[in-house]
């Protein structure tokens, strides 16, 4: 609540200024980027930047009316008529400062003229002009002003991951057979942010054809020629096999394609863990990063692919900045029935984490979504887990329910999901056509971090 008290045009002399600074959010940036009509999803969904005039203007113009309508004058005035001029771009942290100075008044129409300008952190300037203002001509004071607050239902889960990249070097990846323009554009937007390097593989035709379409240039990056989507995946693993590439990035391939190569016996990644996927989930309802494993790959596995389907889990939750992931294995039910095998596999699971089999992480389970999630769903049915309300890693029975649950978090609980393929040589991102370019961004952070974990220390110079 707030109180707000105006100055009237008698009372405002020529020269008289006003400023106000505030930090921009993600939830503000994407909020004044609708506002301002600029609906690209590639500003909207890009990790937390607006480029152009149209949302930069959107916060330098609120900023200014706050100042304008709230302070100089204040309340009882009236917004006659603006000539601004906009430039640059704002990200999440910036610092944006607006300023009004009174320029001059006339008492026929009790109209001021105020200079405005609004500048970020660097003292870029990101708007500058003039506005005409009806100034009020009695006091008026507005008391406990509850100013309304704009909610995006999206959490900053992926943001931290991408501040997690700042100062790492970009990861050199290979992105197979990107010939439409999500997967092409997705992956020069990762780029521009510092998170990988491309190296195009597929039909430099078609590539070159999406990039013409696109308005992008793609002249500064390695293309690497195949024919079609079968030989630029194996391709891709060839040069992930060579140390060429660091990573690899699914473009407008099947995944079957792309996964063939990369689990070939003789030729593909495999390394002694069992290959899995790692959906990361940023939902909004949820306090912090969910990671869902294993939705995408293992269809029904047994114990032993559980297993290194939880390890590999936590290995990248470590990554993520999670010290020590709680995992709930998930089942119908919270007590172990011989009649329900994941609840069986619960059981040993946690029993060989006891035993050391399973290391860097805190397991318990069975347990029911609704247990694993809500602290108040568990203690209303006293279950005492260290596990149960407060889960980082949820370990599906299977690929089904892994699937159905990843896509009603997304689809019905607005979540946001990055995704990575582990147990590889490699990290590996397999886009989807849904995935947004929010998405795209935060798998490229994922692979990237995960990328240098597996970086050898430089050797000593002693």
């Amino acid at each position: 609540m707030a109180d707000y008290t105006n100055r009237t045009f008698d009372e405002i002399d020529v020269g008289a200024r006003e400023s106000i600074t505030r930090v921009m959010t993600a939830v503000e940036i994407e909020g004044l980027a609708l506002v301002a009509g600029d609906v690209d999803r590639f500003h909207l969904e890009g990790g937390g930047r607006a480029e152009g005039p149209a949302a930069p203007g959107a916060a330098a113009v609120a900023l200014v009316s706050n100042l304008l309508l709230r302070r100089l004058p204040g309340p009882g005035a009236a917004i006659l008529e603006t000539r601004l001029h906009y430039a640059g771009a704002i990200a999440v942290g910036d610092a944006l400062t607006a300023t009004v100075i009174a320029r001059a008044k006339d008492a026929a129409t009790r109209t001021i003229a105020f200079d405005c300008t609004c500048i970020n952190q660097h003292g870029e300037a990101l708007v500058e002009g003039s506005t005409t203002v009806i100034a009020p001509a009695t006091r008026l004071v507005y008391s406990n002003v509850a100013t309304p607050e704009l909610i995006l239902r999206r959490n900053d889960g992926f943001a931290k991951l991408i501040a997690q990249c700042e100062g790492l070097p970009p990861v050199a990846c290979a992105v197979v057979h990107p010939c439409d323009r999500d997967s092409l554009i997705g992956a020069l937007e990762a780029a521009k942010r510092g998170l990988i390097v491309p190296v195009l593989v597929g039909p430099p035709a078609k590539i070159r054809a999406v990039a013409k379409a696109e308005g992008v240039d793609i002249g500064a990056l390695r293309l690497v020629a195949t024919e079609h989507s079968h030989a630029a995946a194996a391709k891709a693993v060839e040069l992930a096999r060579s140390g060429e590439v660091e990573a690899l990035m699914k473009g407008s391939l099947h995944t079957d394609e792309l996964m063939g190569a990369v689990v070939a016996s003789d030729t593909g990644l495999r390394t002694g863990r069992r290959v899995s996927h790692v959906f990361v989930m940023d939902v909004p309802t949820y306090p912090r990063l969910l990671l869902i494993t294993d939705a995408a790959i293992n269809i029904a596995p047994d114990l032993e692919t559980k297993a290194d389907i939880v390890r590999n889990a936590i290995d990248l939750a470590r990554v993520l900045g999670i010290e020590t992931p709680h995992v709930a294995i998930l089942s119908a039910v919270e007590t172990v029935s011989p009649k329900i095998q994941s609840t069986i596999d619960a059981a040993a699971l946690c029993k060989m984490a006891e035993r050391g089999q399973i290391e860097g992480g805190v397991l318990d389970g069975p347990l029911a979504f609704d247990n694993a999630i809500s602290a108040h769903a568990a203690a209303t049915k006293k279950i005492v887990s260290p596990v149960a309300g407060r889960a980082d890693i949820l370990l599906m029975p299977d690929l089904e329910a892994g699937n159905m649950v990843a896509k009603q978090l997304q689809y019905l609980a607005g979540a946001d999901s990055a995704g990575i393929v582990l147990g590889t040589r490699v990290p590996i991102v397999l886009t989807s056509r849904a995935d947004t370019v929010r998405t795209r961004i935060a798998s490229a952070a994922v692979l990237k971090l995960v990328a240098h974990s597996r970086r050898q220390p430089a050797p000593s110079a002693d």
